[in-house]
C-alpha cells in the first residue's frame, strides 16, 4: 500500500469481531496522521503480522479464541522491533488486560472508548508514553498485588538496579507510580517539563524499562509505593 503521508503512525487492529475492527478503522482513517496498515482476527495472525509488517502501534483485544491477547502480546514484544501495544477490553478491571500489560503492552483502553480518546492514546504510546489513566494504573496494580513479587524477591530486576538512581530520580519514580504526568511532576519538583523529561529518560534507561507503565510496576515490585488501604494484600 502506498501512502502520501510519509510520517503517518502505522496502526494494526487485532480483534476477533469484524465489526469492532471496522469501527476502529473508520475512526483512525479519518485522522491525517494515522494509517491502518493491517488487521488480524486472532492472536496467531497478529504475531505473523507483526513479524512481516512495520507497525508503530498495535491495538490488541485480550479475549480472543485460540491465541489470546496475552500470549500474542508476549510473542510480539519478543520480536526485534516490536510495536507499541494498546490492549482493549470490555471490562474496567480485567485481569487479562493486566497480564497483557505485564507482558509488555503500553496501554489499556475499554472498547467503548470515545474516538478522540482512542486517537489520543495511539499518539501517546507512539511518543513513548503510557496510555493509562492514573486511576486505572493504581487500581489494576492494587487489585492484583498478590501477583507481584515482594520487594527484594528474586527476579529479573534485582534491588541493586534501583541503587543506580539518584535520590531525585527515585523521588520522581515514586511520583510516576502515583500517576503524575510530566506537568504534575514539574509542578511538584519546581522544575521545567524539559528537565522532567530528562529525568524520566534517565530513569527509563537505568532501569531498562519500556515506558511509564513498566516503571509503575517496578516501583510496586520493589516496595517503593505501598498499596492504599483496602488494596493491601494483608
Amino acid at each position: 500500500m502506498t501512502d502520501d503521508r510519509p510520517f503517518a503512525i502505522r496502526v494494526a487492529i487485532v480483534d476477533d469481531q469484524a465489526l469492532v475492527r471496522t469501527g476502529f478503522r473508520m475512526v483512525l482513517e479519518a485522522e491525517p496522521d494515522l494509517e491502518v496498515i493491517g488487521e488480524a482476527g486472532d492472536g496467531a495472525v497478529a504475531i505473523d503480522l507483526a513479524r512481516s509488517t512495520a507497525i508503530d502501534v498495535m491495538l490488541m483485544d485480550v479475549r480472543m479464541p485460540g491465541v489470546d491477547g496475552i500470549a500474542a502480546t508476549a510473542a510480539v514484544m519478543a520480536g526485534e522491533r516490536p510495536p507499541r501495544i494498546i490492549v482493549l477490553t470490555t471490562f474496567d478491571l480485567d485481569e487479562y488486560a493486566f497480564a497483557a500489560i505485564r507482558a509488555g503492552a503500553s496501554g489499556f483502553l475499554l472498547k467503548d472508548v470515545r474516538p478522540q480518546e482512542l486517537v489520543s492514546a495511539i499518539r501517546t504510546v507512539h511518543a513513548g508514553e503510557a496510555a493509562l489513566a492514573p486511576r486505572i494504573t493504581r487500581r489494576m496494580i492494587e487489585m492484583f498485588a498478590d501477583e507481584l513479587p515482594l520487594a527484594g524477591a528474586a527476579g529479573s530486576h534485582p534491588p541493586s538496579l534501583l541503587d543506580t538512581l539518584t535520590p531525585r530520580e527515585r523521588e520522581i519514580l515514586v511520583a510516576i507510580a502515583e500517576g503524575l504526568n510530566n506537568t504534575d511532576l514539574a509542578a511538584r519538583f519546581h522544575v521545567s517539563e524539559s528537565t522532567v523529561k530528562t529525568h524520566v529518560g534517565r530513569i527509563l534507561q537505568k532501569l531498562d524499562a519500556r515506558d511509564r507503565v513498566h516503571l509503575v510496576i517496578l516501583a510496586y515490585e520493589h516496595g517503593l509505593l505501598a498499596p492504599r488501604p483496602g488494596g493491601d494484600r494483608r
